[in-house]
């Protein structure tokens, strides 16, 4: 019985042993020598979907970013698509108004299978959400509504101050 032929990169063609599904310098799916070359894709979306990595799509979605607009959300969007991970973008809650469909901020979701790898490459790009330090407890909403009455009582007490002020000049 005759050894399979090894498998090769279409793209790039690197030749990779049979144990080898993708490009390890591109990360193109692997084909055998001598098959029929890979058909370019038809359209953009068939192209998106060539490059999601079988990994990352199980799961419940998740948010792991959020962006200011459209077209932050689709570039953390692409980063994502280039190391696999499928996203789909989401009007963030509240801003699903007519004044902002075109506008506002976007949520980006990914499968929870490729939540880890999204972090990562958001780490990396310095563009992931800002988290707490270490043992840092988050504001209850008492202190939250304390800090919001402090803030207000301050603002009318220097209102005060300076209109008193202006008084005593002006009389």
């Amino acid at each position: 019985m005759s050894e399979p032929a090894p498998l090769a990169c279409p793209s790039c063609a690197l030749r990779h042993p049979l144990d080898e599904r993708f490009c390890s310098a591109c990360g193109m799916p692997l084909t055998y020598v001598g098959a029929e070359p890979v058909e370019s894709p038809r359209d953009e979306a068939h192209g998106r979907a060539r490059k999601i990595d079988p990994r990352f799509v199980e799961g419940e979605l998740v948010r792991v970013a959020g962006g200011r607009h459209q077209a932050e959300a689709e570039l953390i969007q692409g980063m994502l698509l280039e190391e696999g991970v499928p996203s789909i973008l989401r009007r963030s809650p509240g801003f699903d108004v007519p004044d902002f469909l075109a506008a506002g901020p976007r949520d980006v979701f990914v499968p929870l299978a490729g939540m880890e790898v999204a972090q990562e490459v958001l780490l990396d790009a310095n563009m992931a959400p800002q988290e707490r330090a270490a043992g840092e407890p988050a504001p209850s909403d008492a202190q939250q509504a304390a800090r919001l009455l402090v803030a207000i009582l301050g603002g009318g007490a220097l209102t005060a101050l300076v209109t008193w002020g202006l008084i005593q000049l002006s009389g």
